[in-house]
């Protein structure tokens, strides 16, 4: 969906066959094709290190790995399609794909760098395998920067015509699915809210929510918010409204059940066995875990809550 953006306006427009293609061959000679370049060296890097001396064992491994590999991926394809001149039969709006996917690439890149190091990297031992696995942290965090950069380049400015994945309330969709797949990440052991009605409510907040704002981006990508039954400024206002009021629920019920010894809960790193000096290595303990998901579940309320000012202070016009 292009939008026009103003300092407190953003006005839609409908998109014809006709309609400029964006970018060119000559795209890659531009400091955002460079740009591009120096991603997909960095995740190459990044991969190919870790790849060459195995050290990316178990879950924490795994995720750094998938991050590096799928923008590594991903950053090829948009290459490929700057350098032909293919955007117009791309299968997603253009407008709106290569921002959305480099602020995921973003997110994702952050991660690995923090995660990787963390509880991986520092229980290896001194040597060639520890080496690359640095060589690889430090390239993870070029990428971080260069997508993030990326992002701050292409973002909606006042007067221009762009995607909404492009404007804040765009980003904030992408922030907030990814924050929803961590979570999922860190509840991944259902022993962690099962017969628990409260916690089993959270859970059900995170997935709602998460598909809600999915079904938004989703939409946009495909160009086909015309679709819906209702004006998409008014989905976008009901869908943040909706979503802050089940958070609210859940930053209240997550820490109350998993915490107060009222309910069962475990107020106290050590009163969990599962945090002991001796718990395996690249894992995370259960109580690390529940307060992870009380984190982040706040740090996704407030990017619901920052969504709701945005949409009820922007005003859609239809052209």
């Amino acid at each position: 969906m292009p939008v026009s953006v103003t300092r407190t306006t953003i006005t839609t427009t409908t998109t014809s066959s006709s309609s400029t293609i964006v970018g060119s061959p000559r795209a890659l000679t531009q400091p955002l094709g460079l740009l591009r370049l120096l991603q997909l060296i960095s995740t190459c890097v990044a991969f190919s290190m870790v790849a060459s001396v195995n050290a990316w064992t178990g879950p924490m491994g795994n995720w750094a790995m998938f991050t590096w590999c799928f923008c590594f991926a991903v950053t090829l394809v948009i290459l490929i399609v700057e350098l032909g001149g293919l955007q117009a039969r791309f299968p997603l709006s253009w407008r709106n794909f290569p921002i959305t996917f480099a602020c995921y690439a973003a997110l994702f890149c952050l991660s690995s760098s923090i995660i990787y190091p963390t509880t991986y990297v520092q229980f290896m031992a001194h040597g060639r395998s520890r080496d690359y696995a640095i060589v690889a942290t430090t390239f993870s965090c070029v990428a971080c920067l260069a997508y993030a950069t990326e992002v701050a380049w292409t973002r909606a400015r006042p007067g221009e015509i762009t995607g909404y994945m492009a404007t804040v309330p765009g980003l904030l969709k992408v922030f907030e699915t990814f924050v929803a797949c961590i979570i999922f990440a860190f509840i991944s052991e259902p022993f962690l809210y099962q017969h628990k009605p409260a916690l089993e409510w959270c859970v059900a907040v995170y997935a709602i929510c998460f598909i809600l704002a999915a079904v938004t981006i989703l939409l946009n990508l495909g160009d086909c918010t015309n679709m819906l039954p209702i004006p998409f400024p008014t989905f976008l206002s009901g869908l943040a409204l909706v979503s802050v009021l089940l958070y609210a629920t859940a930053i209240v019920l997550w820490p109350l059940y998993q915490f107060d010894q009222r309910y069962n809960g475990y107020p106290r790193r050590a009163s969990d066995a599962s945090c002991t000096y001796t718990h395996t290595p690249h894992s995370v303990c259960f109580w690390d875990r529940r307060l992870a998901v009380a984190i982040l579940t706040g740090i996704n309320l407030l990017a619901y809550v920052s969504d709701l000012v945005y949409s009820t202070r922007l005003v859609f016009v239809k052209v």
